[in-house]
């Protein structure tokens, strides 16, 4: 498959449809699909590697050429040069889109920024050189009160609100989506509402290798992720938390928790722990959901041990940090915990009677893990901050919205 992506500009242009198209691009890079973006101005070393980029100077809208057309635009005037920029941009955009199955355009069917592309872009339509056309639209000159008195009835200013049955429109919110449906005089549902996204991995800051971890883990679709960065010893009373998450996942909740640190190699008795919490997590069927690093690393079968550092980003993709130790000399993680703003659920050990009286959650080893699970779900559940978090992460993460919404748009385009 082949995508070509349209727009006046592209990275380092700083901005927000410019940071879209950088994601949408990774994306379908990741997916094997080709990608070329067709530009009047960015570089090559911004995009995603892998990208085909093609300039063409005259779609930027700060061109001189164009500067002159659009200032004679915005006075009600069509300029003689208006139809020979058109040509000449029909003629490099038709030569730039090769064999392209699916052509996004963004903004240039509703901005009035470049009319002589608007105008190329549809005498390529209505000679049928385009392929899946999809208009993403994100912003409408004719609608808007800042640039509304930039465009005049007729012609070339009506391209920007009027409706094609050739075009798949796309807006990036249900109030754009009913906004754009009155300017094209058409229903709402034959416009469709594509979010965009945010990427984990930057907002975590995740190196390679965490961003990895992570994904071996599965957590994007997680209700509640508990965290335990402590080595595998019976002190750290993990065969408590393997419980809290059964009762939790028989619920209905979906768990996950992440245990980082391995057993000490040396210690027989750690071994012989090791093995009876694998045989326990099976048991009560959280194999999934019960995660131990030292035995998700890149090859199978392999102890994988993790420094500090990646711990640390564990911190930031994991939603409660989970200490039910027996014992603890002191509990250095909750003070990381703390100062990251995480909440904490812990056994009466030093740093969380100390330090944490009065904000972290204690509960006692005495306690059933299905009360335990249950002071969990209370606090998820009322907390608007994680309410938020969950539902980010399980619908609205760049990977999720191509997974539901952007490949089908392209995947429609070729079978047909």
């Amino acid at each position: 498959m082949k995508v070509a992506i349209l727009h006046y500009s592209l990275p380092p242009i700083v901005g927000g449809v410019e940071s879209v198209i950088h994601a949408h691009a990774a994306l379908l890079l990741k997916s094997n699909i080709q990608v070329t973006l067709i530009a009047g101005s960015g570089e090559g070393s911004a995009l995603p590697p892998g990208t085909d980029f093609i300039q063409v100077p005259e779609m930027d809208s700060r061109h001189p050429r164009l500067v002159q057309i659009s200032q004679q635009l915005e006075s009600g005037v069509v300029p003689a040069d208006f139809v020979p920029l058109t040509a000449l941009l029909e003629r490099s955009l038709l030569q730039a889109l090769g064999s392209a199955d699916t052509v996004i355009v963004h903004n240039i069917f509703t901005k009035h920024f470049n009319l002589p592309l608007t105008a190329a872009l549809i005498r390529l339509l209505d000679g049928g050189k385009m392929r899946n056309c999809i208009a993403w639209c994100h912003d409408f000159t004719w609608s808007s009160p800042h640039s509304s008195s930039s465009v005049h009835p007729g012609y070339p200013w009506d391209f920007l609100r009027t409706f094609r049955r050739d075009v798949t429109y796309v807006t990036v919110s249900a109030a754009r989506q009913q906004e754009l449906a009155g300017l094209l005089k058409c229903p709402p549902g034959q416009i469709g509402v594509v979010y965009d996204g945010v990427d984990p991995a930057d907002l975590y800051s995740l190196s390679e290798e965490g961003q990895a971890l992570v994904e071996r883990l599965d957590l994007d679709q997680a209700d509640l992720i508990l965290l335990m960065p402590v080595r595998i010893t019976q002190a750290k009373n993990i065969e408590f938390a393997l419980q809290v998450i059964a009762s939790l996942k028989a619920r209905g909740v979906k768990p996950k928790l992440v245990v980082t640190g391995p057993p000490d190699p040396h210690d027989p008795q750690d071994q012989e722990y090791y093995r009876s919490l694998l045989q326990l997590r099976h048991q009560l069927d959280v194999e999934h959901e019960a995660c131990f690093v030292y035995q998700s690393g890149p090859l199978p079968g392999a102890g994988y041990t993790i420094g500090l550092p990646l711990v640390r980003q564990l911190y930031r993709a994991c939603d409660v940090l989970f200490m039910p130790s027996h014992r603890e000399g002191f509990g250095m993680p909750i003070l990381e915990a703390g100062l990251l703003g995480m909440p904490v659920f812990s056994t009466k050990i030093p740093a969380a009677l100390e330090i944490g009286a009065g904000v972290v959650t204690r509960f006692s080893p005495d306690n059933t893990p299905d009360m335990v699970a249950g002071m969990l779900l209370d606090w998820a559940e009322n907390s608007t901050t994680q309410r938020l978090r969950q539902r980010i992460r399980q619908n609205f993460t760049w990977q999720a919205i191509f997974e539901h919404d952007i490949l089908p748009l392209l995947t429609r385009g070729k079978r047909s």
